[in-house]
């Protein structure tokens, strides 16, 4: 990374250190609010293998949500691509950055530009991931 992009990453981090921040006390209130309100927490349960089951259909379904959703990497939030194998807060925003610095990508491919990021974890994602302006 040359200086300008250092440069350009380090505004771009300064510019969204109050996001960053905000999403980081809603995610604190989340937890705080659920922790203390036993209506919004799980249901409780009569015998271990039934609370064992309904954890089995939840996990499931949300698993199944994330395989099934497309994600359009010319637009996707930092939280959505989060939701992809193998991709982290840090190269999340660094997809972003790259997508911001170089205008977009033009196939999912291009992907392995982004430092970080290989061809395997290219590959475990292919089926979620789209290219659209």
């Amino acid at each position: 990374m040359n200086a300008t992009n250092k440069s350009r990453f380090i505004k771009w981090k300064h510019a969204n250190l109050f996001k960053n921040a905000a999403v980081f006390l809603v995610g604190v209130f989340s937890v705080i609010t659920i922790s203390f309100n036993p209506a919004l927490a799980a249901p409780c349960f009569d015998n271990a293998k039934s609370a064992y089951h309904y954890l089995l259909t939840q996990e499931t379904a949300q698993s199944q949500a994330r395989t099934q959703t497309r994600i359009n990497i010319n637009r996707a939030t930092e939280a959505e691509l989060v939701a992809l194998n193998g991709i982290g807060s840090s190269k999340a925003q660094a997809i972003i950055l790259y997508r911001e610095m170089f205008g977009g990508f033009k196939t999912v491919d291009e992907l392995t530009k982004v430092k970080g990021i290989g061809a395997k974890t290219v590959e475990k994602n292919r089926q979620r991931l789209s290219v659209q302006d």
